[in-house]
């Protein structure tokens, strides 16, 4: 494998096509695309000042390095890129990209970010920033800190364990998801999605868990979770806490300590459908209180 240290590249298409080569303390400058089509490459220490760093590069392995704001767009069309202990300050990163791989990575403006890939792990990562990894799938994460909105938007085939999500939307229009130790914190979660399953998770969430066909909670607390369960259907959930209100489930096994309000219009489901195992339930309506609240 070539070896080039210690080197400053500048112009567009600097390193064009590279191959077989081992980068270390080197500072890609001003200049867009410095390796663009790249493949076989060990990038250490190195740092990335501009646009399109990695455009359709193959077998890429970043270490220590650090890509800087105006780095943005700078992973797509990517296979097999690995990255560990680097700093990301750019949006826009990995987009149609297979086969990622990120440790103690920090993604500081993750703003649409990893878009439509596929083959995704994640390992002591955070990001923060709205549509992180839409239209994704193949997607595992363990530890990974999330502040941003519509996260996994379209997402499919999606496992996390021991992470802080912290996203408004999330998990809209999914297929597959199972999360695992985790703590959620967002409006509106999970709506109009496939097969969830949340295991020993603790959920905050005003309208969440609605139009959802199969969800599982095994576990779980809801904590300030209100209007619950709305519409969806084949439900499972073992809750551990209080949930706030419930509102009109399509189907199931809804168990909880306590539900504050209890709402089932026949008007709107059928309350046949869905077995409440509760003791202790504060009020029940069989109209729906706030008629007009959010619908979507």
């Amino acid at each position: 494998m070539k070896e080039i240290n210690d080197q400053k590249f500048t112009g567009e298409r600097a390193q064009y096509f590279a191959e077989d080569t081992s980068y270390t303390n080197c500072l890609f400058s001003d200049g867009e695309s410095p390796l663009k089509h790249s493949k076989n490459l060990k990038v250490n220490k190195c740092t990335f000042d501009y646009k399109y760093p990695f455009w359709i590069a193959e077998n890429v392995e970043v270490s220590d390095s650090v890509f800087h704001e105006l780095g943005k767009s700078g992973l797509w069309y990517t296979k097999n890129f690995t990255m560990q202990n680097t700093v990301v300050d750019a949006p826009k990163e990995f987009r149609r990209s297979e086969g990622i791989y990120l440790k103690n990575v920090e993604f500081k403006n993750a703003a649409e970010t990893m878009w439509t890939c596929k083959d995704i792990r994640l390992e002591n990562v955070s990001a923060k920033g709205d549509y992180f990894a839409m239209n994704s799938c193949d997607f595992y994460a363990d530890n990974f800190n999330l502040d941003g909105n519509y996260f996994l938007d379209g997402g499919r085939n999606i496992e996390i364990h021991n992470s802080k999500l912290n996203s408004k939307d999330a998990f809209w229009n999914c297929e597959n998801v199972a999360v695992y130790d985790s703590v959620i914190t967002g409006e509106y979660l999970g709506w109009h999605s496939r097969n969830l399953k949340f295991v020993n998770c603790t959920i905050e969430s005003n309208q969440g868990l609605c139009y959802i066909d199969g969800l599982v909670l095994e576990n779980c607390t809801l904590v300030n979770t209100d209007l619950a369960f709305e519409y969806s259907s084949k439900i499972n959930a073992d809750v551990n806490s209080k949930i706030e209100s419930v509102k009109n489930p399509a189907s199931g096994i809804i168990k909880a300590e306590e539900i504050g309000t209890l709402i089932l219009n026949p008007a709107r489901c059928n309350p046949a459908e869905t077995k409440i195992i509760c003791s202790k339930i504060g009020q029940t309506f069989t109209v729906d209180p706030n008629p007009n609240e959010r619908n979507a």
